[in-house]
C-alpha cells in the first residue's frame, strides 16, 4: 500500500482523509482547507492528532490552544472536541479501536 494511491474522502466539509485500518486502529491522513470545522463531538474512541504542517485550532473539553507543526494531542475516550483550521492544514489522527464509519 502507498498512501499516494489510496482514494481521498471528504468525510466531512473541507476534511479530506485517507483511511488506513488495523485490526485495532484507523490511522487517518487528513488534508483540511483553511476555516474549516470540525464540530463538537465525542466518540469512544481514544485519539492521538498530530498536526504535520498549518495551524489548527482545537478546544479539548472547553480549553482552546492553537496548534502547529509537529505538535501532538492526546484525546481521552468520550471527551468533548471541536477544531478549525487556521490555515490549510496536514493533520494525522490514530483512532483506537476501528473508527468503523470511516472504512
Amino acid at each position: 500500500m502507498n498512501l499516494k494511491t489510496l482514494k481521498s474522502k471528504e468525510i466531512m466539509p473541507g476534511f479530506h482523509g485517507k483511511m488506513v485500518h488495523g485490526e485495532n486502529l484507523t490511522w487517518a491522513f487528513w488534508t483540511v482547507e483553511k476555516d474549516a470545522v470540525v464540530p463538537e463531538h465525542h466518540h469512544p474512541h481514544e485519539q492521538i492528532m498530530h498536526v504535520v504542517s498549518g495551524e489548527f485550532e482545537f478546544t479539548l473539553e472547553g480549553e482552546t490552544k492553537i496548534y502547529h507543526e509537529g505538535d501532538v494531542v492526546h484525546i481521552p475516550s468520550n471527551s468533548p472536541h471541536t477544531g478549525k483550521a487556521i490555515t490549510p492544514c496536514t493533520l494525522m489522527d490514530v483512532f483506537s479501536p476501528v473508527r468503523e464509519e470511516y472504512t
